[in-house]
């Protein structure tokens, strides 16, 4: 079937429109083919764009369909699409928040824990979100009496200073920097004078290192040495020794040996007595009677005898 010009004519315009109305509702934001729920929101101003996202645990599941205003209750109605498979509770809570610090903003989905399923055109309650520029601007009047406090104190410090550097008293800057040049002078001289002594010792300063490396090192063979040495061995032969001598010692205690029995017997001690005194009774003789122990004659004369009691013994009888 042959269709006429006019009949052509007209299908274009009308698929002309529709497109036209379509594309204008996309670019608001509207799809004529959209079947997602719609709900609604209310704040006490609007600072949102058609087309902002909706999102729930950062997640973007929807976006701003409308924005009116209500010229009964004076508050901005926002009416958004979410997607069917997304369920939440209508006591949930929706969030307005700036995406950005120089971003736009969006709104996002606090979901409620409860099994009171929102339905499509509910309304849900709504709350904003401070941000960081509204923080900043509300806070700026505390910032700035601090700051002034700060300023006040860092000027008051600075003529603080000022006074302390003019000051030519004993108690000025300048006098202490002075003293502390001339202390850091002495401390110079000082470090050349260690310098140039440590230089004229070196050889003696070197000598005494390797002397003390000799040292160390002989120490070090010593208690190699040492280590190498059966202590255990050493011990058990002095602790036998010991055992021997006490043995010994209890022995010569108890009368045992010849060493025992000079210790112990009385009789020794007795005799020794007897002999000493004896013995210092014939030097007292000797002393007394000479002429009884020792005879001399040049005639070879008989020499005289005598008794035990001493008196002399006549030969004649």
């Amino acid at each position: 079937m042959k269709l006429s010009l006019e009949v052509k004519t007209a299908i274009l315009v009308i698929l002309g429109i529709i497109f036209f109305i379509f594309g204008f509702s996309y670019l608001k934001g509207n799809n004529i083919f959209d079947s997602n729920n719609i709900y609604y929101t209310e704040f006490d101003y609007n600072s949102l764009a058609v087309s902002a996202p909706v999102s729930i645990k950062g997640n973007t599941v929807g976006k701003v369909k409308d924005i009116k205003y209500d010229f009964e209750t004076g508050k901005t109605r926002v009416s958004f699409s979410v997607d069917k498979q997304l369920q939440f509770s209508k006591n949930s809570t929706i969030r307005l928040f700036q995406t950005g610090l120089m971003g736009g903003n969006a709104l996002a989905i606090i979901p409620a824990e409860d099994n009171q399923i929102a339905k499509d055109g509910d309304l849900i309650k709504s709350e904003v979100k401070k941000g960081l520029v509204n923080s900043l601007t509300s806070d700026f009047s505390q910032l700035s009496n601090n700051l002034d406090g700060t300023l006040q104190t860092v000027d008051s410090l600075m003529g603080n200073l000022n006074s302390l550097v003019e000051d030519n008293s004993e108690n000025g800057l300048k006098n202490t920097l002075a003293e502390l040049n001339a202390t850091l002078k002495s401390y110079k001289g000082l470090a050349y004078s260690i310098n140039s002594i440590v230089k004229k010792n070196d050889e003696n300063v070197t000598a005494m290192v390797d002397n003390f490396n000799k040292t160390s090192v002989n120490l070090n063979q010593m208690s190699e040495k040492l280590n190498q040495v059966d202590i255990s061995k050493t011990v058990a032969a002095l602790e036998a020794t010991l055992g021997s001598v006490n043995t010994m010692l209890a022995g010569v205690k108890n009368g045992e040996g010849s060493i025992g029995k000079l210790l112990n017997d009385d009789k020794l001690y007795t005799n020794l007595e007897g002999a000493a005194l004896q013995m210092e009774q014939l030097l007292e003789d000797m002393k007394l009677n000479p002429k009884r122990y020792v005879h001399f004659s040049l005639f070879g004369k008989k020499p005289k005898r005598y008794d035990a009691e001493g008196n002399e013994i006549d030969d004649k009888n």
